[in-house]
């Protein structure tokens, strides 16, 4: 086996992009492996531990990095060519009349010319250069959808300033989903059209929301991200009071649904008052909030829930709709575990944190990258011994890298290494389905957990691995086949976050 490299200098392509390019690589004849990723340290250290440092070059953070393990020279060139091929490959639009092609846009103010009836601009590019972008866009009069992260807060402040002087909404930066009139941005699922209404400050969590109420045939009027620091006293809360005002105003809204971790209690104060101040009924869930506190203040004016999934039936029964709750007793397959540690891998950080909160007086500390406490700190350099919960969609993992709902090797990797701890003895997986994820998670989960489940055996352990099921039977991925997969595999399925998460602590609890 060769390893072989190139570099692309002062080249930037997205990370999904790159993702689908090395993919087509190792499907390729003579290829074990292949890597395509913009060459920053993280992305380096993580091509080191997989085995595809190459022996030449010195590709910096603003370079693509082509890198193949093949059979021989041939193979590694014939590749590595295909990937220079694909990243000079540039497609084409139709503009519209008599199917004619235009090139596609090389730049905002191209597109612009190209689509003059556009409304919203979607920017997803490293975030030194998304403000710029962003700014561009509100300039030319659209509103913003800035799925950047790593977006100085600086900058998120007075783009948020400029598009409320405007007019406009800026959703984010790190806005993950959003739905406006039926087209879905980012990670989204497929739902009906209907008439809940949600102003998020959390991706994953109005996935969850949505997905939850659609399988109870309940549908979405609008679904409008904020940003996770959107409700922090630096920023506000602009984008969400925005987004609280114009779901006030729209007629297929009848029910407004508000998703956040706590905001700090001065912004809280005016959110709440804002969202109560209309005559539509509003539905809060502050995950982790006080919510005694709230529903003393608010209890008369608003819905005050305590989960996700309590958050979307709650907003159901307020449309005049039933709830019809999951059979828990159908889903528990899984043996009493022997290892008396929890070990989370998420790929949401609101499920995460969710999660936590529920554990929390049950378990005691759960270490984390976003610890409920500081002391709860999850320091990787060392083996902590204890639950665990990482939220490997944070900054900190996707840095340079695609998310784990899109590239699952990085979760792979932790898997494997967290059912190989005799001390763990469940595990918990997100799996969020919808457009933008991967296109069949249970493909490549449900061998990872047959695996490591059986590897478990053989060491005369007993490991129970949960997973909370996030989507639609309308996603491409179709929620029934991901259940019964994964399910096959021997792992519990569950559709709420929250349940999955208590089945974990039960698990733990329970006598042997």
């Amino acid at each position: 086996m060769i390893i072989k490299a190139r570099i692309k200098r002062n080249t930037y392509f997205d990370s999904i992009t790159l993702m689908r390019i090395a993919q087509s690589l190792t499907d390729m004849a003579g290829i074990e492996d292949a890597a395509a990723i913009m060459a920053t340290a993280p992305n380096l250290q993580l091509l080191a531990e997989a085995g595809l440092t190459p022996p030449e070059g010195n590709a910096g953070a603003a370079d693509i990095l082509l890198v193949v393990r093949a059979s021989d020279e041939e193979h590694a060139e014939v590749a590595l060519q295909s990937a220079e091929e694909q990243l000079s490959q540039r497609p084409s639009v139709t503009d519209g009349q008599m199917g004619a092609v235009a090139p596609q846009p090389r730049s905002l103010e191209q597109a612009v010319q190209l689509r003059p009836d556009s409304r919203v601009a979607v920017i997803s590019v490293p975030g030194p250069y998304a403000a710029l972008e962003a700014d561009r866009a509100l300039r030319a009069g659209l509103h913003v959808f800035l799925f950047s992260d790593n977006v100085p807060l600086a900058d998120e402040i007075a783009l948020k300033r400029q598009a409320g002087e405007r007019g406009l909404l800026l959703m984010g930066p790190d806005c993950g989903t959003a739905m406006l009139n039926g087209a879905g941005l980012g990670f989204v699922n497929v739902v009906p059209r209907g008439p809940i209404g949600i102003v998020s400050a959390s991706g994953t969590g109005m996935q969850e929301v949505m997905s939850l109420a659609a399988q109870q045939g309940y549908g979405i009027s609008q679904a409008i991200g904020s940003g996770g620091r959107d409700l922090t006293e630096a920023v506000g809360a602009m984008t969400t009071l925005q987004g609280l005002t114009l779901l006030q105003e729209d007629e297929q809204t009848q029910v407004i649904v508000l998703i956040s971790k706590p905001p700090a209690a001065s912004v809280a104060e005016r959110v709440l008052d804002v969202a109560t101040s209309g005559n539509k009924p509003i539905v809060v869930i502050f995950v982790g909030a006080d919510h005694a506190a709230l529903q003393r203040r608010y209890g008369e004016r608003a819905v005050i829930t305590h989960t996700l999934a309590d958050a979307a039936e709650q907003a159901v029964r307020l449309c005049g709709g039933t709830w019809q709750t999951q059979s828990a007793g159908e889903e528990r397959i899984v043996s009493q575990p022997t290892g008396k540690y929890l070990s989370a891998l998420f790929s949401g950080g609101t499920l995460c944190d969710e999660a936590m909160h529920l554990w929390a007086d049950q378990l005691g500390p759960i270490y984390s990258n976003i610890p409920l406490k500081p002391e709860w700190r999850l320091i990787e350099e060392r083996r902590m011994h204890g639950h665990r919960a990482v939220d490997l969609g944070d900054d900190e993992y996707t840095r340079g890298r695609p998310h784990p709902m899109i590239d699952p090797s990085l979760r792979l990797k932790r898997l494997q290494e967290e059912a190989s701890d005799p001390q763990v003895g469940t595990i918990l997986l997100d799996i969020v389905l919808g457009y933008c994820s991967h296109l069949d998670p249970a493909g490549i989960y449900a061998p990872a957990i047959r695996a490591a489940r059986e590897q478990a055996t053989l060491a005369g352990r007993t490991l129970a691995i949960v997973v909370s099921l996030c989507g639609t039977e309308g996603d491409p991925q179709r929620l029934s086949a991901q259940a019964t997969a994964l399910r096959a595999a021997g792992a519990e399925v569950y559709t709420s976050n929250a349940v999955a998460a208590q089945r974990c602590a039960a698990l733990l609890h329970a006598d042997p």
